[in-house]
């Protein structure tokens, strides 16, 4: 047999799960469900109900193998999981009264690092839970990276990266926790520069069931396409002319009215001179400007 990884609290959890022969101080004994209640900082949030289902048909069929591990919930006389919710969900399913139980002593950090270890190991988190156990180990019990990437026998970098999904809008965590997009996937949207191209193009990974490969190609052309865009953009902006609007209206009017038309602006001094070339041509010009019966009045 081969000798078990270690994997920081995971070996000891291994050694807890495989003796079933010590005594009560810190070993198994029996205690009714109706004693014990769920950890509400647990990692795991999700129970997928066919899985639960079946191991509750197993639990029926030959009991409760292996233990939960609880610690006292107070003085009240009950108890708290801190590793094994979904076996106690499906022995409650199962109708059983009692379960085994390993009853440990242990502060909230302890708790919270079995518990994610404990999970992690059986592959029962979400990457989007895993991340956020993470980051409860490290903010809220006060744990380095790099402890934290000991604990649980995996890199720190492997650790950098899970925790970075948390930066993932809702609407694509939401994707992850559902399993249509992995977490290799999730970090490749990541890399877009642009955050509103996020969602469309997690719809395409999603639509045209890319792999982990091409979503970090549609990301790279994503990308390379708003650069494209933006040297465009700046260009313009540096080319465009300076319009003198007075100008061109002095022109139009000239065109219009088919005489040299000049507007001046000079401080508070306005100037619109309609030059002619005598008195026929001023008596047309007062006509289209002021109407035939201009001069009747």
């Amino acid at each position: 047999m081969a000798k078990p990884k270690n994997t920081g609290l995971g070996r000891g959890l291994d050694a807890i799960f495989l003796d079933n022969s010590i005594d009560e101080s810190g070993g198994v004994i029996m205690l009714r469900l109706s004693d014990i209640e769920p950890n509400p900082d647990q990692p795991r949030r999700e129970f997928e109900p066919e899985a639960l289902a079946q191991l509750a048909d197993s639990i029926a069929a030959h009991g409760l193998i292996q233990p939960i591990i609880v610690r006292s919930a107070g003085a009240d006389g009950y108890y708290q999981i801190v590793a094994g919710e979904r076996r106690w969900r499906a022995s409650k399913m199962a109708g059983l009264s009692e379960v085994p139980v390993i009853i440990m002593e242990m502060d909230d950090k302890k708790a919270a690092q079995i518990a994610l270890i404990e999970n992690i190991q059986r592959e029962n988190l979400n990457p989007m839970e895993e991340a956020a156990a993470y980051k409860s180990l490290l903010k809220d019990y006060g744990m380095t990276q790099e402890e934290l990437s000991k604990q649980i026998g995996k890199s720190r970098s492997a650790v950098a990266n899970t925790l970075r999904l948390l930066e993932l809008p809702e609407e694509i965590c939401t994707l992850v926790r559902d399993g249509r997009l992995s977490a290799g996937h999730a970090r490749a949207l990541l890399g877009l520069k642009n955050p509103a191209r996020m969602a469309g193009a997690a719809s395409a990974a999603v639509g045209k069931n890319l792999s982990v490969r091409e979503t970090e190609a549609l990301v790279r052309k994503l990308n390379r396409l708003d650069a494209k865009i933006a040297a465009v953009t700046e260009g313009e902006d540096e080319e465009l002319p300076t319009v003198d609007y007075t100008a061109v209206l002095a022109k139009k009017m000239t065109s219009r009215l088919g005489r040299r038309v000049e507007i001046k602006k000079t401080g508070t001094q306005k100037k619109l001179t309609i030059h002619f070339e005598n008195d026929a041509d001023l008596d047309e010009l007062v006509t289209r400007l002021c109407g035939d019966n201009i001069f009747d009045e």
